[in-house]
């Protein structure tokens, strides 16, 4: 009788997908707006500021790249404020900043401005984009169960730079930067943080807001982070997840500018770099529907192997949309199936606890990175006047990444204790 009742209020036990329900629709939409005003805008309003302004290469950057080191320093804080419950207002509130940040940003005249304006934005990407969305969703479902919720949230985060590259381009031909970046304010405002502040509820978490039962949580997230530091495999990973940091934002930062040097048209450019989004898509279906039972160690090391080819292939490759189109698609499908690997790393090869703290630990490196990526690729481009000279940068940085990777693949090779 008592194990035909647990039976029944096990069955009766929501499931993690039940448990996420609306929370992942509506951070997907968030994920797709907040990439796409926060991130993906930059390299298109910096062109056009600068051709404004005449301010060079190297002062635009630096403002990124600001912005990028204070996101950098904010991360493990709000990491940990996710796994303590507070991921509503964090979240919430900071996408409200960021949208009237982005609207100030529109009134832009000096430099001064504009370098506070875009550090402020930079500094609240650390709220608002994948790390701290990852881990609401640990928090709810529980960290050894957000494998599926995550690869979800990544689908809706791949149509980022499809949506917004294509609409921003649009509303700069048509009423020029200032108000492309009112409206991408109001995408903060009226969408982003009306989708954190009414769907983050922290007491649907798996995870207890009871004062004892959150005392002894911060107890073990606390003994759980020096475990997770003392072992090499966390290195590696350090490793690895910088250098793609770093990779990722230079050639995101820069491939805009790099293929319209190499002969592409405005149009062309944006077309073949819209084609990004899709593939990222679909390398994640491909990924949950043909390996969702793969570990993330299998899956990465694989698909580590491929952006070495796929910036090699670009390196050699001439000015035709078709080969570019081609290895933005590879490059797109590597990027997204390597964006769930940097999502379940943390509870799959290191532990299931401070799923918040361990990972955003791990992103303090990788922002300082992906801060510092766009500026040393705009200055190699000044010293050498190509982006032949950036390109061959990020294959390096796509070679160490492999390496880094599968020694961490390595290191964890036999089971231990999670």
């Amino acid at each position: 009788m008592q194990a035909g009742a647990a039976g029944t209020a096990e069955s009766a036990a929501p499931s993690p997908d039940a448990k996420a329900g609306g929370l992942t629709t509506a951070l997907g939409v968030g994920q797709i707006c907040s990439w796409g005003t926060l991130y993906y805008s930059f390299p298109l309003i910096a062109e056009a500021m600068g051709a404004e302004f005449g301010w060079p290469k190297f002062h635009l950057y630096a403002a990124a790249t600001l912005g990028l080191v204070l996101a950098a320093l904010a991360t493990y804080s709000v990491g940990v404020a996710v796994d303590r419950g507070h991921g509503r207002w964090v979240m919430g509130l900071s996408s409200l900043g960021a949208g009237i940040l982005l609207i100030l940003w529109s009134q832009v005249d000096s430099l001064t401005s504009f370098y506070l304006l875009t550090a402020g934005v930079g500094l609240l990407q650390a709220a608002t984009l994948y790390e701290p969305a990852f881990a609401v969703l640990a928090r709810r479902v529980g960290a050894a169960q957000s494998r599926r919720a995550i690869t979800t949230l990544t689908l809706w985060g791949g149509f980022a730079s499809t949506v917004f590259i294509p609409l921003i381009q649009w509303l700069m031909d048509h009423w020029g930067w200032r108000d492309t970046l009112i409206v991408l304010g109001l995408v903060n405002v009226l969408l982003c943080a009306t989708a954190h502040l009414v769907f983050i509820r922290p007491e649907r978490d798996c995870i207890s807001t009871e004062p004892g039962a959150a005392f002894l949580q911060i107890d073990l997230d606390r003994a759980a982070v020096h475990e997770a530091v003392r072992r090499p495999v966390f290195w590696a990973l350090l490793l690895a997840l910088t250098v793609y940091a770093a990779m990722f934002s230079a050639f995101t930062f820069h491939m805009y500018p790099m293929f319209i040097e190499r002969g592409m048209n405005t149009a062309a450019v944006v077309q073949a770099i819209a084609l990004i989004g899709p593939a990222q898509v679909a390398g994640r279906i491909l990924i949950s529907v043909f390996a969702a039972r793969a570990s993330m160690r299998v899956i990465g090391s694989v698909v580590v192997a491929s952006f070495p080819v796929s910036f090699g292939a670009l390196l050699w490759v001439d000015a035709a949309f078709w080969p570019v189109a081609a290895i933005c698609v590879t490059y797109g499908a590597a990027n997204g199936i390597f964006t769930i690997v940097r999502g379940l790393v943390v509870p799959e090869m290191l532990t299931r606890h401070a799923y918040g703290a361990i990972n955003g630990l791990l992103t303090v490196p990788t922002n300082l990175a992906r801060a510092a990526a766009p500026l040393a690729a705009a200055l190699l481009w000044s010293t050498t006047a190509s982006y032949n000279s950036v390109l061959i940068g990020i294959i390096v940085s796509a070679i160490v990444l492999a390496a880094s990777f599968w020694l961490a693949a390595w290191l964890r090779r036999k089971p231990g204790r999670l």
